[in-house]
């Protein structure tokens, strides 16, 4: 494991959205950079279109979570 260093206001909002969306700051940070990478490899794909993806490359079929 490695430390990143951010400027303060970068992480004030790490901090602020990883209380959001339930995840460590690490985590928050992590899914933030995945994301960017993802989306510098794939620029034709919006956010929506990037998870799907994802979702599909991990056999998550959310449908049926959702009708569970």
């Amino acid at each position: 494991m490695g430390i990143v260093k951010i400027n303060d206001d970068l992480h004030e909002e790490v901090r602020r959205a990883s209380a959001v969306m339930v995840r460590s700051i690490n985590a928050q940070a992590e899914f933030w950079m995945r994301v960017g990478m993802l989306a510098e490899a794939n620029p034709g794909l919006s956010y929506t279109q990037l998870m799907a993806e994802q979702m599909k490359q991990a056999d998550i079929q959310l449908r049926q979570v959702a009708d569970a």
